[in-house]
């Protein structure tokens, strides 16, 4: 969890956010996949996101993989998957359609983990849709590919604006500082051999850089 104390968010640091965000997001057309995988996290949009597409017939298969993460591990009683699964149950997804992976904290764990539950379970989807944050598309792709190469990948999000995606428990002061953290990762994490490369253009390191000069740099890494 950040702290409370957050940087303020000027007409300036808004700007540079929304260069942020349109590079992670990868707009992705959506096909009909052999499973859905829903990547854990602190907001439930994307557990109802990875339900409607179940609903609309997108895959006949529904993951979902989430233990208790930075944001949610004190402050969730239930491991994200748990909440997550029951938020698709009452939109009307059954449970013989969903699998709960519910050991995961990061995003290599939920796809390795998510192998072991499938293999478990004798099942071997050739394709994917993988539903996570709007400004978590980018990373969880790259993570997907680097674990998982010889799968068919897609990545979707819920489609609510920049402008509009703060909500009460995510403010957007919480979401700079998470775009910010995980520009650095997509930098840095195919060296240590957690992703896949991604070319950052100049025009969004400097954005990267100037909200870190700004003090969003509460998850960069350590």
């Amino acid at each position: 969890m950040l702290p409370d104390k957050q940087p303020p968010v000027t007409k300036e640091a808004r700007e540079l956010a929304k260069r942020l965000w349109e590079y992670h997001q990868l707009r992705h057309s959506i096909q009909k996949s052999d499973a859905i995988l829903v990547l854990g996290s602190h907001d439930p949009r994307v557990a109802e996101r990875g339900a409607a597409l179940w609903l609309e017939e997108m895959a006949p298969l529904l993951i979902f993989s989430g233990g208790l993460g930075n944001f949610t591990a004190g402050v969730w009683e239930d491991p994200e998957a748990v909440i997550f699964g029951r938020i698709a149950r009452e939109m009307g997804v059954p449970d013989e359609a969903m699998l709960l992976e519910s050991r995961s904290t990061n995003s290599g764990e939920n796809i390795r983990f998510t192998q072991e539950l499938l293999k478990s379970k004798g099942l071997d989807p050739r394709s994917f849709i993988i539903v996570q944050k709007p400004y978590m598309e980018r990373r969880a792709y790259a993570t997907f590919k680097k674990n998982w190469s010889d799968k068919s990948v897609l990545v979707t999000s819920p489609r609510i604006s920049f402008e509009n995606y703060p909500s009460e428990s995510i403010s957007l002061e919480i979401i700079i500082q998470s775009m910010v953290g995980d520009l650095q990762r997509i930098r840095e994490y195919p060296k240590k051999g957690f992703q896949i490369h991604q070319d950052i253009p100049e025009e969004v390191w400097r954005a990267f850089e100037r909200l870190v000069a700004l003090g969003f740099d509460q998850h960069l890494i350590s």
